[in-house]
């Protein structure tokens, strides 16, 4: 797809860019390091909570993956709601539920109870990230939507960073007024993302033209250029304004959207949920030293998500950085297998900063490639059914290590699913369809002139790539 690149943007849409980046990219970001701490904290009250609840591994894995089965199956309804609702509403009836759920954990006594809230969690969290990636869609030019994917899920790479020696010092809470560590760190956690619920809902704004802290001729111009940006996608296909979403969704691409996403996250919840035990295989540690550890990994993981970002939006190839990021996950899965618990530990953070940045970077190619009225519950899809990979890795994590008492089994698995990915990568089609390939700078288009007037569509310009 051709682009204005973001210097070639008209002042207007640059100023709004740059207060989105500053107000509403901060917030998102916050939200899912408190999303994702409350859904991966369960890592580190593995031991603790497999002893007092009476868990044995394959249950404990099976119990951090169902949450992904509730997440699957309401995932595409949570999406058609926040449509009729609004991302500000839903966005901030997602957060204040999960929390809500997220801390009823610390009263967990049976292992039905605990399958319940994990499967409950799942139906509260449901909707909350292809929400966000659609937001982007309706905020930003495609130009910028690779960053603020990237500083947006770097809220993950932070969360888990900041999950490790923050659970490992709620964890040391054990015995303050008769409860247990794991206990305190579920609770706090959880107040935590209820708290965050209410801040959301003062700062949110569902659409650009309510958005009071734009002018109108930030709106005008930002409105102008996304509309552009679709009417280009709506001619490069064909679709009128009467296309159907679900004739969209049945397109093949899709299935190759969905085998991806799901390898993906097999890799990159594997690594999550069982990493403070591969830590913890290094001998003489505590519950805080193994949460410092543990954040080491996704500390590398952080600068590679940002810089990953940047070199796919400069580069406007989004497949070939892909690729090569899955590519680095295996390698590093692979040399875990083979080496020390500490050297392991050094290969576990090439596979993170190799399975980390790939998913922000995978997100911007059906981002180009769907149509906006098939973007919510296009991309809602793809989650869902690509988060199912959440169920099958912890699950097989935990079966794995009942029949052999070691993840190594697993760490195997994990290296083919990220080579298998990188090579599905390939056979994506890119180019102009899913890569936005920049175009030479030229002169802008006028946010309030004729050229960017909602329903025009931009065309190429002289000397640059096309689809």
């Amino acid at each position: 797809m051709s682009a204005v690149p973001p210097e070639a943007h008209s002042p207007a849409v640059q100023s709004a860019v740059r207060k989105i980046f500053r107000r509403v990219v901060p917030l998102f970001f916050v939200m899912f390091v408190a999303n994702y701490m409350d859904r991966v904290n369960l890592g580190f009250a593995q031991d603790e909570l497999r002893a007092d609840v009476g868990l044995s591994a394959a249950a404990f894995g099976l119990g951090a993956g169902i949450f992904f089965i509730a997440y699957a199956l309401f995932e595409v309804p949570s999406n058609i709601l926040m449509e009729r609702y609004g991302p500000k509403v839903w966005l901030t009836r997602i957060m204040i539920s999960w929390g809500v759920v997220a801390t009823a954990m610390a009263f967990v006594n049976s292992v039905e109870m605990f399958y319940a809230l994990r499967f409950l969690l799942g139906v509260a969290e449901a909707g909350f990230f292809p929400a966000v990636i659609y937001y982007f869609s309706r905020w930003l030019p495609d130009s910028h939507r690779g960053r603020a994917t990237s500083v947006f899920l770097m809220g993950s790479g932070t969360a888990t960073v900041i999950v490790g020696p923050v659970s490992g010092a709620l964890m040391e809470m054990h015995g303050v007024w008769g409860h247990a560590g794991w206990q305190w760190m579920f609770f706090i956690e959880g107040v935590f993302s209820v708290v965050l619920g209410f801040v959301v809902y003062r700062f949110l704004d569902s659409g650009v033209e309510t958005a009071d802290w734009l002018t109108e001729e930030e709106k005008t111009g930002l409105v102008a250029v996304i509309d552009a940006e679709q009417e280009e996608r709506d001619a490069r296909r064909g679709t009128g304004a009467h296309a159907s979403r679900w004739r969209l969704l049945a397109d093949p691409q899709m299935l190759l959207f969905l085998w991806i996403y799901f390898a993906i996250n097999v890799a990159l919840y594997a690594v999550t949920f069982w990493l403070p035990s591969i830590v913890d295989d290094i001998g003489g540690l505590g519950d805080f030293q193994v949460g410092l550890l543990t954040s080491v990994p996704w500390l590398c993981a952080i600068a590679a998500v940002y810089v990953s970002g940047r070199v796919s939006d400069r580069l406007g190839k989004r497949r070939p950085v892909l690729a090569v990021l899955l590519v680095l996950g295996g390698c590093g899965t692979l040399l875990a297998v083979f080496v020390s618990p500490w050297a392991g530990l050094g290969a576990l953070c090439l596979a993170a900063m190799g399975f980390k940045p790939a998913s922000p970077v995978f997100w911007t190619i059906p981002q180009s490639y769907l149509d906006a009225r098939a973007a919510a519950p296009g991309i809602a899809l793809i989650n869902s059914i690509g988060n199912l990979g959440g169920f099958v890795a912890p699950t097989a994590f935990g079966l794995i290590e009942d029949a052999t008492g070691s993840t190594r089994g697993g760490l195997v698995g994990l290296t083919v699913v990220g080579f298998l990915a990188a090579l599905s990568v390939l056979l994506v089609r890119g180019g102009g369809r899913n890569d936005r390939v920049r175009a030479r700078p030229a002169k802008a288009p006028d946010a309030t002139g004729p050229e960017a007037a909602p329903g025009t569509a931009r065309t190429a310009l002289p000397g640059s790539a096309t689809a």
